[in-house]
């Protein structure tokens, strides 16, 4: 076997073994009550997770019908953000949370510079000229994150077994809150998460 064919080989059985290592999690987001919690931010982190987390591409927040679109937006540390205004009239797009400080003072169409969000965190959005404009940018250290559907549920994919800290953020949890911490172990299969989220706001 030559050398070429050696190397293709090698890679491809290191590709299938990394992916029959891969685990998933199951988690279910309630209330309080127990009534399922919809669009829960989740997301697992780990040393490992940070070393494997990337920016993401293509990242935006347009502002359109006097909104922002979308309302909760989660990226990477370190992605470019853009924030086009799809409205006729000018916003003053600002954040003064400690996870990111910028201000977008008065403009329309599509700024230059996109701003960076490179601490982890959640950032506030607000417009400085309507008041009703909130959004709200969730910050993480790692590549394994989602959103709770309709009934709570969501299932994290490509995991690779180990421990980890399983953290659920929503909008709903008062302005300044941290995200919901727990610690979790994942295996190799039937990995499965119930996760009541305390401090919600009514």
């Amino acid at each position: 076997m030559n050398t070429a064919r050696r190397w293709l080989l090698t890679t491809a059985v290191a590709a299938l073994s990394a992916s029959a290592g891969a685990a998933s999690l199951q988690v279910q987001v309630q209330e309080p009550s127990g009534k399922p919690l919809a669009e829960a931010v989740v997301f697992l982190e780990s040393r490992e997770a940070r070393a494997a987390v990337k920016p993401l591409q293509n990242a935006e927040i347009a502002q359109a019908s006097r909104q922002f679109i979308p309302q909760v937006s989660v990226v990477t540390v370190g992605t470019s953000v853009v924030f086009p205004n799809r409205d006729t009239v000018r916003h003053h797009v600002y954040s003064f949370s400690p996870s990111k400080t910028f201000e977008l003072k008065l403009y329309t169409g599509t700024l230059a510079d996109p701003v960076v969000f490179d601490k982890p965190g959640i950032a506030v959005l607000g417009c400085n000229i309507h008041d009703n404009m909130t959004a709200w940018v969730v910050i993480v250290e790692t590549p394994y994150y989602g959103r709770s559907d309709a009934d709570g549920k969501l299932t994290l994919d490509n995991l690779p077994p180990g421990n980890y800290r399983l953290r659920t953020w929503h909008t709903r949890l008062p302005v300044g809150a941290p995200a919901f911490d727990q610690a979790i172990s994942v295996a190799t299969s039937g990995n499965v998460a119930n996760v009541r989220v305390p401090g919600l706001d009514p």
